[in-house]
């Protein structure tokens, strides 16, 4: 792929150096297919505020002391209808050679300038979109169907072609290897890249990913439904705690550590009908109906019909975040989708959903644009594509049995190649893509860079957990299926301590 810069063709993945490196500020100039460059302009070393921001916010602590670097920023229009803004960072010194792609969350909508941030402090060059639509909303859809397919999964890959041909640009170097980084929709446009677009990536980290959108979106509204039946549905926040409490009472020990952790809630038995009140309705239990609701977040969300599953369940250990889901009002993203994107009507009643039909019609009006439920991804294992998932046990957004599902179809389709080309660490403890009581947090560019670099396959990942800043348990992460187990000696809030193994 051929692109102009001061009179000189710069050819992609054809020569490591085409072209002689240019300034920040003369990329202004430089032509890219369907691509309108805004702006191109250096950027001191220090603090960087994003546009728009208020004078009063909270500087973000991944945009303070970054590297020098330069900032362009472009609309990309593949097609006529098509307004993708992207921002593409670029270190002025120190660059890896690497490109480091970041996702997006919900609806899109907005550029991840603290996402940027972080990698441009890494080295990396990076970059970032806002999918073509600005506000986290779907409102933008009706109309426009081919700002869906931009947010479905265009606007990533022509992100990804035009910052590949800017860097080249700058630096008279193309990138000598690519990542994507996402969680959640992040994660969705990750799977969407290997899927679609096998060449764009090395190596793809998708955490919690919602790939099967369409599905995911109809079992909120069935988390929402499951405490809104009625009045005397609602579990209040402050009832909580004590499902919590049950279902580590339950669970927590089964593992031969109790730590206030679930190592694999998926084998745990828990019935908050345990908790059912004997008397005077309190805080510290559960009346009859409520009892009800607990059941049905447990458990998947069925067509009432052909009792077909339509998306697995929140699993115990997540109680503490059901505010998300099962909060006094629906979630916005759920009813949006159903307003904007399957019926379009924005008077649409989400309390007047009917679970026979919904997922039918979600898959009719949207599925060949969000979903990633192909598991083939030969074509960019077959490359040498890396594919690292990761998924938090206490996902309060996303139940995170939808990533069990998808990592054994595509160990199932793949065959024996997929041994050491995709791997799943499930989280103990974690919630939705960050925080929880549980290891939390590990240097996920490292273990992608090293199975990519130097082919070492990850079968074990160590996790921290931090309380004010500072780090009190760590934590093995095991590749899927394999657990953590406690060695039988030593604190069971070091990592060393334990061995991962066959539950």
């Amino acid at each position: 792929m051929a692109y102009r810069f001061a009179g000189i063709i710069i050819v992609l993945g054809l020569f490591p150096a085409a072209a002689a490196a240019a300034t920040c500020e003369s990329l202004a100039t430089f032509t890219v297919p369907n691509t309108r460059i805004l702006s191109a302009a250096a950027q001191p070393a220090g603090a960087f505020t994003p546009p728009g921001a208020a004078p009063t916010a909270a500087p973000n602590p991944a945009l303070a002391n970054l590297p020098a670097f330069c900032r362009v920023t472009a609309s990309l229009h593949p097609t006529s209808d098509s307004d993708i803004r992207i921002e593409v960072w670029m270190p002025a010194s120190n660059w890896n050679g690497k490109l480091q792609s970041v996702g997006n969350g919900a609806w899109a909508g907005t550029i991840g300038y603290g996402a940027l941030g972080a990698a441009l402090a890494s080295g990396y060059a990076t970059t970032a979109t806002d999918t073509g639509h600005v506000g986290n909303t779907a409102k933008f859809v009706p109309g426009h169907p081919e700002k869906m397919v931009d947010y479905g999964y265009r606007a990533a890959h022509e992100m990804t072609v035009a910052a590949k041909a800017i860097i080249a640009a700058f630096y008279g170097n193309a990138p000598r290897l690519s990542y994507w980084n996402g969680c959640s929709t992040g994660g969705r446009q990750g799977l969407m890249e290997a899927l679609r677009y096998p060449a764009d990536y090395d190596g793809i980290i998708a955490g919690a990913p919602v790939n099967f959108r369409t599905h995911q979106l109809t079992w909120e509204l069935w988390v929402s439904q499951a405490v809104h039946r009625d009045a005397a549905s609602y579990l209040p926040p402050a009832k909580y705690p004590a499902i919590h409490q049950a279902a580590l009472d339950a669970c927590d020990a089964r593992d031969g550590v109790k730590d206030g952790l679930i190592d694999d809630p998926a084998t745990c038995r828990f019935d908050p009908k345990v908790l059912e009140c004997k008397g005077t309705d309190s805080n510290a239990c559960l009346t009859p109906a409520q009892v009800v609701a607990a059941q049905r977040i447990y458990s998947p969300a069925v067509n009432p019909r052909t009792r077909q599953e339509i998306f697995p369940a929140l699993q115990p250990g997540s109680e503490l975040g059901w505010g998300g889901l099962a909060g006094p009002q629906p979630v916005g993203e759920a009813v949006e989708f159903f307003q904007y994107v399957v019926y379009n009507d924005p008077m649409w009643d989400p309390r007047s959903i009917e679970f026979d039909s919904a997922a039918d019609a979600a898959d009719k009006a949207a599925a060949d644009v969000l979903n990633v439920t192909n598991p083939n991804l030969k074509p960019f294992f077959d490359r040498g594509g890396k594919l690292l998932l990761y998924h938090g046990w206490n996902d309060q957004l996303v139940a995170p049995m939808n990533s069990v599902n998808y990592y054994k179809n595509i160990a199932s389709i793949v065959g024996p190649t997929a041994a050491s080309s995709v791997k799943l660490f499930m989280m103990p403890g974690a919630n939705h893509c960050a925080g929880g009581d549980g290891p939390n947090t590990f240097d996920r560019m490292k273990v992608i860079e090293q199975w990519v670099e130097q082919k070492q396959t990850p079968s074990r990942i160590e996790a921290s957990h931090s309380t004010a800043g500072k780090v009190d348990r760590t934590r093995p992460l095991c590749a899927y299926p394999e657990v953590a187990r406690h060695t039988g000696t030593g604190s069971t809030d070091e990592a060393a301590n334990f061995v991962c193994r066959m539950p």
